[in-house]
């Protein structure tokens, strides 16, 4: 019997301020496109236990991370702690801020 996906988390965040944060934002990536992990990391050249250990928290190679951000069609905002919620706001597209602001 095919194992079905969970959901997606909707309006998650987009701030990352560990691994875990960041395998957590990369998942609900791969899980809004509709892909298991296996075909995901055969799509995006790496093996399922390295995009597991990234989804999961765990560190990978800087080549790796950069792969699966690209493959998932995201990138990478760098922001200083301070500006991150202003940063967010002016990202929305109402200008509206996130539930809760995010941790310094």
């Amino acid at each position: 019997m095919a194992r079905t996906l969970p959901s997606p988390i909707e309006n998650m965040p987009p701030i990352a301020p560990d691994l875990a944060t960041l395998g957590l934002l990369l998942r609900n990536r791969r899980l809004e496109q509709g892909m298991r992990i296996d075909d995901a990391a055969a799509l995006l050249g790496i093996s399922t236990s390295v995009l597991s250990r990234l989804e999961n928290g765990k560190p990978v190679g800087t080549n790796r991370l950069m792969s699966v951000i690209d493959g998932l069609g995201v990138n990478l905002f760098l922001v200083v702690k301070e500006d991150a919620f202003k940063a967010l706001r002016a990202l929305s597209p109402h200008g509206e801020a996130p539930a809760q602001e995010p941790k310094q």
